[in-house]
């Protein structure tokens, strides 16, 4: 199922300024992630690929929760002593 985006910067939750809107509004587009899925849909993928894509994104990510974790770790074991 496909997950609809609804991206939208208003000037006035950037005081008009036109530059912060447009940071903003690739700020809220780079958070949805539509970019990437527009890169992801650009071409035809077998299946077995994409799921070998999925499953190493996967690991990738539990590896990153995992050092950010030890590195908070870290800094609560040198603040505490």
């Amino acid at each position: 199922m496909k997950k609809k985006h609804n991206v939208k910067v208003t000037s006035r939750e950037c005081r008009n300024n036109t530059e912060r809107m447009i940071r903003r509004f690739l700020k809220k587009v780079k958070k949805e992630r539509i970019i990437e899925e527009v890169r992801d849909r650009r071409y035809y993928k077998k299946p077995s690929v994409a799921k070998k894509e999925k499953s190493e994104k996967a690991r990738r990510a539990k590896a990153r929760l995992e050092q950010k974790r030890r590195r908070a770790k870290e800094r609560r074991n040198r603040t505490n002593k």
